[in-house]
C-alpha cells in the first residue's frame, strides 16, 4: 500500500506541485468540482438550445430578469451566511439546487411550455454562477495562499473534466432520454458532493494544518450584516477591480453568445443541442489540459500581471478574425478559445485573488462579485448587443469589431489587477 501511495504521489508531483499532506484534500476537491460541473454541463446545452427560438430582445429581457433574481438570491445567501452554522452552509446550497431541478423535472413532464422553458433558462443561469462561486469560496477557505497558488489550477482541472463528461453525456443521449430526464439526473448528481464537503472540513484542520483559516469552532456562524458583501464590493478598490474584470469578461462572452445564437437560427432545437454539446466538449477538453498542466506553472513564472491579461489579448485577435469572417465555425471556435482560456487559466488565477481577503469577504462579497456583477455585465452587454443589431442595424462583422475593443479594455484591467495583487502580497 505504501509503495502504491508513493507511486501515486510521485506521478502527481511530476504533473503538479502537491505535498503528501495535501493529497487527500486535493483529490476530494477535484472530485467535488468534477461532479458539480458535470451536473451543470448536462443542463447547459438544453438551456442554450432554447435561446435560438427567441429574439435578441427576448433573451436580453431574460438576462435582465436573471440579474434581479440573482441579486435577490445573493442577498438571501448573505442571510444564510450570517445565521446558518458554517458546517451546514455549503451542503444546504447544493441540497436546495438539487430540489429545484426535481421541481423542473415535474413541471416539464406535466406542463411543458414557453413559460416553463424561460423559467428553466433563467434558473440554470442562476445555478451556473452560484454553484461555482460557493465552491471556490469553500476552496479559498480550505487552502492557504501558498497551497492555492500551487493547487487551484489542478483542482480547477476537475471542473474541466466534469465539463467534458457532462456535455458528452448530453450530446450522446439527449435525443434518447429527453430533456426532463436530464434534469432529474443533474439533481441526483448534486447530492454526491455532500460527503466530500464533510471530509474536506475535517482535512482543513488536520492534514492541511489550516486551523488559522477556520472559525473558532465548527458550529460558529460567520455573523455580521447580511448585506455587508454589497457594501464592501463598492468600497474596497481591490474587490471592485475584480468585479470590473468579470464584467468585461461577460461582455466578450455575451457578444460571442449572441453571434452563435443568431448563426444557429436555421437549425432545429435537437441539432442546436448536439452542436452545443460537442462545442462544450471541445472547450472543456482544452480547459483540462490548461488547468492541470499549465496554469500553476504559468502563474509562478509569469506572475499575475501577465497571466490575467493573456486570454483577453488572444480574444482581441479572435474578435478581429470574426469581424472579417462572421460564420458559424469561426464563432464556435472563438467560443472554444474564450471559454477554455477563461476556465483553464484566467478563472483559477482569479480565484487566487481571494486568498488575500478575510473569511467573511470570501462568503459574502465574493458571491456579489461572481453573481451580481457577472449578471449585471450580462444585462449591460446583452442590451448593448441588441442595441447595435436591432437598434443601429449593425451586422455581425461590425459587432465583432466592437467586441475587440471591449477585449482590449479587459486586458488593461487584468494588468492593473495583477499589479494590485502583487502589491498586497
Amino acid at each position: 500500500m505504501a509503495a502504491g501511495k508513493n507511486a501515486v504521489l510521485g506521478a502527481l508531483q511530476r504533473s503538479i506541485d502537491v505535498r503528501e499532506n495535501e493529497l487527500k484534500a486535493t483529490v476530494c476537491s477535484f472530485l467535488f468540482v468534477f461532479v458539480l460541473m458535470a451536473a451543470y454541463y448536462v443542463l447547459r446545452p438544453v438551456r442554450d438550445a432554447m435561446a435560438s427560438d427567441w429574439t435578441d430582445a427576448e433573451v436580453s429581457w431574460l438576462w435582465t430578469i436573471n440579474f434581479f433574481i440573482s441579486t435577490a438570491i445573493v442577498a438571501l445567501y448573505g442571510v444564510l451566511v450570517s445565521h446558518v452554522r458554517f458546517s451546514r452552509l455549503v451542503p444546504t446550497v447544493y441540497l436546495c439546487f438539487a430540489a429545484s431541478f426535481v421541481v423542473f423535472y415535474l413541471l416539464v413532464s406535466s406542463a411543458a411550455g414557453e413559460l416553463v422553458d424561460k423559467s428553466f433558462y433563467v434558473w440554470v443561469s442562476v445555478f451556473a454562477l452560484f454553484h461555482a462561486s460557493v465552491f471556490w469560496s469553500f476552496m479559498a477557505d480550505t487552502f492557504n495562499k501558498n497551497q492555492a497558488g500551487r493547487l487551484f489550477g489542478s483542482i480547477g482541472a476537475g471542473a474541466s473534466l466534469g465539463a467534458i463528461a457532462g456535455p458528452a453525456f448530453t450530446a450522446l443521449f439527449a435525443n434518447n432520454l429527453g430533456i426532463q430526464s436530464l434534469m432529474l439526473i443533474a439533481a441526483s448528481m448534486l447530492l454526491l458532493p455532500i460527503p466530500l464537503i464533510m471530509i474536506l472540513q475535517r482535512l482543513k484542520t488536520t492534514e492541511l494544518g489550516n486551523q488559522a483559516l477556520n472559525l473558532d469552532d465548527s458550529t460558529k456562524r460567520i455573523g455580521g450584516n447580511p448585506l455587508n458583501g454589497f457594501v464592501e464590493f463598492f468600497t474596497n478598490p481591490y474587490l471592485l477591480g475584480i468585479g470590473l474584470f468579470i464584467i468585461l469578461y461577460t461582455g466578450i462572452g455575451s457578444f460571442i453568445y449572441f453571434e452563435q445564437k443568431n448563426l444557429l437560427v436555421d437549425y432545429d432545437r435537437a441539432a442546436r443541442t448536439t452542436i452545443y454539446g460537442w462545442r462544450d466538449l471541445a472547450v472543456n477538453t482544452l480547459t483540462f489540459v490548461l488547468a492541470f498542466f499549465v496554469t500553476g506553472r504559468m502563474v509562478s513564472k509569469l506572475g499575475m500581471p501577465k497571466t490575467l491579461p493573456l486570454v483577453p489579448v488572444i480574444i482581441i485577435f479572435g474578435m478581429l478574425v470574426l469581424a472579417f469572417s462572421p460564420v458559424l465555425i469561426i464563432a464556435v471556435g472563438l467560443h472554444v478559445v474564450s471559454r477554455a482560456g477563461n476556465y483553464g487559466l484566467t478563472r483559477p488565477a482569479r480565484e487566487m485573488l481571494f486568498t488575500q481577503v478575510d473569511h467573511a469577504s470570501r462568503f459574502k462579497t465574493k458571491p456579489v462579485i461572481d453573481i451580481v456583477a457577472y449578471r449585471g455585465g450580462d444585462v449591460m452587454m446583452g442590451w448593448l448587443f441588441t442595441g447595435l443589431t436591432q437598434g443601429l442595424g449593425l451586422g455581425l462583422a461590425a459587432v465583432a469589431a466592437v467586441g475587440a475593443g471591449i477585449a482590449a479594455l479587459w486586458a488593461l484591467v487584468g494588468v492593473m489587477l495583477g499589479r494590485a495583487y502583487e502589491r498586497k502580497e
